[in-house]
């Protein structure tokens, strides 16, 4: 058996298909939308020009998929990590949060936990590096840098309601 196949073609005002023969000789393709959603298709094994499913996804779903097949990943808000044990994440701060309002530095996070806040994304705006004097607010999702458990603990403490 050999390995994955792939290729892509252009589909003039509709957006890309991206064609994979698995080792095992099955057909699956993906039609990118110019409008951010895809097309899952499968094809049957003894006609391949046979459409056996087709899956229209939102970009959403999409997404969804593609972090369900990486199963490495198992958090939606992960967004690295290093074979030196460091995991950077997205924390989502609610609004009813114990912490909306407060100071940064209240949190003591580094102290509890050992990670860093390395960002604050609120809106569209992005705040790199927020001292201890920061203004956390409702929305806000805070980028974190640390061990699996440091991450896991400052979830924790930034849940608190």
């Amino acid at each position: 058996m050999g390995a994955a196949r792939t290729s892509s073609t252009p589909l003039p005002g509709i957006g890309v298909r991206y064609d994979l023969t698995t080792r095992e000789r099955q057909r699956l393709s993906v039609v990118a939308h110019r409008d951010g959603a895809r097309t899952l298709n499968a094809y049957r094994g003894d006609d391949p020009d046979a459409c056996a499913l087709s899956a229209r996804l939102t970009g959403g779903e999409a997404q969804a998929l593609a972090e369900a097949l990486q199963p490495t990943h198992h958090s939606p808000n992960l967004l690295y990590t290093t074979e030196l044990g460091l995991v950077a994440e997205r924390i989502e701060l609610s609004g009813v949060s114990h912490w909306n309002g407060r100071l940064l530095g209240d949190t003591c996070m580094r102290t509890e936990t050992g990670v860093s806040i390395v960002a604050v994304l609120r809106r569209a705006e992005a705040i790199p590096s927020p001292g201890p004097g920061f203004r956390l607010a409702g929305g806000d999702t805070l980028i974190v840098i640390g061990t699996r458990e440091g991450v896991d603990a400052a979830a924790v403490i930034l849940g608190r309601e």
